[in-house]
């Protein structure tokens, strides 16, 4: 029988490093998706409870992000904790972050994104829902010179090698 594992969908991807940008795969560890009505919970709260970080990604959604896997009790409870006024779904199997950091990031993804990244305009904490090159993609600044990229699964080989070629005259 045939031994059948997950494999994290950037596995054969090296982390790109120069003094000037690095792009790097972020672990594949809890990503929710939730959305909510006008009485939104204080997702910032129950997000940090849970040992995630909560991102705005629309107007009435959000992503609830972490590092590690969330265990199902606790992602359990943590839905549960959301209605009646909100509700969520589990979407770390689908969703796929990246991390573009140092001095040149910013102009890096200028080279594939429509949004002003200028640092006035697109603040630490805003994430914006845009194309980055031909890819759907949820940016997110960190701070001055991080931004965390999450991408449909299927679609998170391809967005890094479109992010290496642009990374490619600061490597």
């Amino acid at each position: 029988m045939a031994d059948i594992r997950s494999l994290p969908a950037l596995a054969d991807r090296r982390p790109l490093t120069s003094p000037q940008v690095t792009l790097s795969a972020l672990p594949e560890g809890t990503v929710l998706q939730v959305i909510a009505g006008p009485k939104t919970p204080d997702l910032t709260r129950l997000a940090g409870e849970a040992g995630l970080v909560a991102r705005a990604i629309a107007p009435g959604q959000w992503f609830l992000v972490g590092n590690r896997p969330t265990a199902h009790q606790d992602m359990r409870r943590l839905l549960a904790m959301l209605e009646p006024d909100a509700s969520g779904i589990d979407q770390s199997h689908g969703r796929v972050r990246m991390l573009m950091e140092g001095p040149m990031a910013a102009a890096v993804l200028s080279k594939g994104t429509a949004v002003d990244l200028d640092p006035t305009v697109f603040p630490p904490g805003t994430t914006a829902a845009t194309l980055v090159g031909h890819v759907s993609a949820h940016l997110t600044r960190l701070d001055n010179e991080a931004f965390e990229i999450t991408v449909l699964r299927g679609f998170a080989a391809a967005l890094w090698d479109d992010l290496a070629l642009m990374c490619a005259e600061y490597l």
